[in-house]
């Protein structure tokens, strides 16, 4: 399959993490590197966003969904600030 990467902009990580939860399928944080986290475990998200935040290494990151419905709602939280419906 093919999956477009998704980069986030100035986004909230507490917000993110929430939206991350809401999404049906995996959601991968990925780098230019080849480093690849699976951000629905907890363990890799806390890896993950402590990795963004303490580290100048890395220049580039996106995440990528494996479900349709997850990228949209991710497009839409970044671009607009759009939070998932409980």
């Amino acid at each position: 399959m093919d999956y477009r990467k998704i980069s986030l902009h100035n986004v909230d990580f507490d917000d993110l993490i929430k939206v991350i939860d809401s999404c049906k399928g995996n959601v991968y944080l990925e780098t230019e590197d080849g480093d690849s986290l699976n951000l629905k475990s907890k363990l890799s998200q806390m890896l993950g966003i402590s990795t963004i935040l303490t580290s100048a290494e890395i220049n580039e990151a996106w995440v990528r969904c494996e479900n349709a419905d997850d990228e949209s709602k991710l497009f839409r939280f970044d671009l607009y600030g759009e939070m998932p419906e409980k």
